[in-house]
């Protein structure tokens, strides 16, 4: 039994406890150093049916948000041009490819990147074609002195062009020695099968799409050499909204986080949730080479991205990643 001392000492501490944690705001209703209030308590976050968002479309069915406190709602846009210029009218954030982002901010565009969605994975990306001739990116060469090969891409001033520039490169093919032609990804497809292009660079799951469509074969992955494990895309709101709403993006921030550490620890989930939002089905779904969802940000990784854009001539003059990201966000971990 505990000597009347020991009671006593055990009631002096608890008193000091409890002192303490209303001191230091951690008691519920307490003044001291609380948790700053939210600007806002929803967001309008601008998406495209890749794979890059499948973290949010599982976030929000695990309901990672509401119980955070945020009412999150993903827009369907037809472009990541289109969700850029919805921010700050209809959008709060855009999904976006990093090489599409950083050039929007070397034209101008005032934007903040508020956290990265993917990150490139074996066969994430790659060319594919139906051609038995092409085995190889070495292969890929004009046909004759006027006729170039055509390669689709779905724009020629984003990721696809800048990786399929890098690898050609790096296989010996200068970009000078291929057309380029744009069309979406659901046109591909066709157009490998009626020889109208011959090879495309494609994502999942349209890769794994034309591979059981039309017995399509990777020429090469365009995450390999120079691109290995390359940062794809990431979400991005405008600089006067994160000026304005610093506590409501850092929670979104930490959610994101949830989010996609849960997606890199359950890939089963990730393809499964695929055929929600992807006109894909269940047996393509299964087949979909996932590839990696990082959990921070890293300006390191990013500037990666921005130096090949600069080595490339697609950006005017080297620009600072650093600058884009939230303070305090900007570590090389």
């Amino acid at each position: 039994m505990p000597t009347p001392a020991r009671v006593l000492r055990r009631a002096a501490a608890l008193i000091v406890c409890a002192t303490t944690l209303s001191a230091c705001g951690l008691l519920p209703g307490t003044s001291g150093d609380e948790t700053p209030a939210l600007e806002r308590n929803t967001l309008r976050i601008g998406v495209l049916p890749v794979v890059d968002v499948a973290p949010l479309k599982l976030a929000l069915n695990d309901k990672l948000f509401e119980r955070a406190g945020l009412q999150v709602q993903l827009v369907d846009v037809s472009s990541e041009d289109e969700g850029l210029k919805q921010l700050d009218s209809t959008l709060d954030i855009t999904w976006g490819s990093h090489v599409k982002l950083f050039s929007k901010v070397a034209e101008g565009t005032e934007l903040q990147i508020q956290g990265e969605a993917y990150q490139a994975g074996a066969n994430s990306m790659a060319l594919v074609t139906t051609n038995p001739q092409y085995d190889s990116a070495e292969k890929i060469k004009a046909r004759s002195a006027n006729r170039k090969p055509k390669i689709a891409v779905d724009s020629t001033k984003d990721l696809g062009a800048l990786t399929t520039t890098s690898v050609l490169q790096t296989a010996g093919i200068q970009s000078s020695g291929v057309e380029m032609v744009t069309m979406p990804f659901s046109q591909m497809v066709n157009d490998l099968r009626a020889d109208k292009v011959q090879a495309a660079w494609m994502i999942e799951p349209y890769i794994t799409k034309a591979q059981r469509e039309v017995g399509a074969r990777v020429i090469t992955d365009t995450a390999t050499g120079p691109t290995q494990d390359f940062p794809m895309s990431g979400y991005a709101s405008s600089k006067k909204f994160a000026d304005a709403n610093p506590q409501t993006l850092k929670l979104f921030r930490s959610v994101l986080q949830e989010a996609q550490q849960a997606a890199s620890d359950d890939k089963l989930a990730v393809q499964d949730v695929l055929t929600s939002y992807i006109d894909v089905d269940q047996q393509t779904a299964a087949l979909v080479s996932i590839g990696t969802f990082p959990v921070s940000l890293n300006s390191v990784r990013l500037q990666r991205v921005a130096d090949m854009m600069d080595t490339a001539d697609v950006l005017v003059g080297k620009l600072d990643v650093q600058v884009l990201l939230p303070e305090g966000t900007a570590s090389t971990g």
